[in-house]
């Protein structure tokens, strides 16, 4: 177990904010955790899981005990005659995670190819991008209890995951909640790759990418590729311009709110769901409200994609979690005076 103290968070989040851990734990077994939990001063402290740093606002210090997830290591657990169950640990990058399972021959994630941050992050927001979910591939997780320090398994039912939402963003029963959060740090998951594969190609972007190539069957590489590309050409790197992807959750509204808002808005990005319910396009909204490449101190709308908040700062004098938050308000009232909606943010705010 290594524990340090007063450690900079501003290379640990994709935002770039600087804040400091006031002491901080690197994970790289879960026998770690259990260490944590058997040190009578560490064990009392409260704990925050911090991974990739791809989903999270830093509005200061952070005060509780800082739990660096960094198990690595890839393997492929079990093969079927339907498909192949691959385990990954926590502390890998999602993308890699990606990458590698497309080296070995094992289709599925391609369509989620280039979101940033860790596996471990994966199944607390069931990422999802280009018409495919974590809780689509989704096979089992291994966790330890934060109380007890106990390890355990859970399946997809008992994750209960919902559009960039899982069990482990909700409080304990004891809190009045029936979730996991704060209460338990994920170790490894494992997917469920099929055999039986279809390429998913649901979306304009990629149907789009279809018809330049001219290919009418891509296979699982080409889509991984055309994804990258899509993303490339929409986002900032984090690496050159801090930021945690997309800010805003894509909201939900029925048949009735739709046809409302398409009444006065023609032009209005949506999609049908499954229920019957429809999507609408976040960052269509934001940007109709007029805030494409507007900021806020040194928050700002990314040019390229409304949905997306950027680092206008420097490494010596970034943004902070404040303006961050400052100007998602003000973007938040601005959608919701014109269209009626409740933008609801991605990121965790600490």
């Amino acid at each position: 177990m290594v524990v340090e103290k007063n450690v900079p968070l501003q290379g640990c989040n994709t935002f770039g904010i600087a804040a400091r851990a006031h002491t901080l734990v690197r994970v790289r077994a879960p026998q770690d955790v259990q260490d944590v939990l058997a040190d009578p001063l560490l064990a009392r402290s409260p704990k925050f899981v911090l991974g990739g740093g791809s989903n999270i606002v830093l509005t200061g210090d952070v005060e509780p005990l800082v739990l660096k997830m960094e198990i690595r290591g890839m393997r492929l657990l079990e093969e079927t005659d339907r498909g192949w169950i691959v385990e990954a640990g926590a502390g890998e990058a999602w993308h890699d995670a990606v990458a590698w399972t497309l080296a070995h021959g094992w289709p599925g994630l391609e369509n989620l190819a280039l979101i940033p941050g860790t596996v471990g992050a994966a199944p607390v927001q069931n990422i999802g991008a280009y018409g495919v979910e974590l809780q689509d591939r989704f096979h089992s997780l291994r966790a330890v209890d934060l109380d007890t320090g106990a390890t355990f398994e859970l399946d997809a039912s008992q994750c209960a995951f919902g559009y960039r939402d899982s069990v482990f963003k909700h409080r304990s029963p004891a809190a009045g909640g029936f979730g996991l959060a704060g209460r338990a740090i994920i170790t490894h998951v494992r997917f469920w790759l099929s055999k039986d594969w279809r390429p998913e190609l649901g979306y304009l972007d990629l149907e789009k990418k279809r018809e330049e190539s001219g290919i009418q069957q891509p296979s699982a590489q080409q889509i991984f590729e055309w994804v990258c590309e899509v993303r490339r050409a929409k986002l900032p790197d984090p690496a050159v311009v801090g930021n945690a992807g997309s800010f805003f959750k894509n909201p939900t509204v029925t048949p009735e709110q739709c046809q409302d808002i398409i009444a006065r808005e023609p032009k209005v990005v949506h999609y049908v769901l499954p229920d019957g319910r429809f999507k609408l396009a976040a960052g269509w909204l934001i940007d109709a409200c007029g805030w494409r490449g507007k900021s806020v101190g040194k928050a700002g709308v990314y040019d390229r994609q409304a949905l997306v908040l950027v680092n206008r700062g420097t490494p010596e004098a970034s943004v902070t979690g404040g303006e961050v938050m400052t100007l998602a308000r003000a973007i938040q009232t601005s959608v919701y005076e014109r269209f009626g909606i409740r933008l609801e943010p991605e990121p965790v705010v600490v």
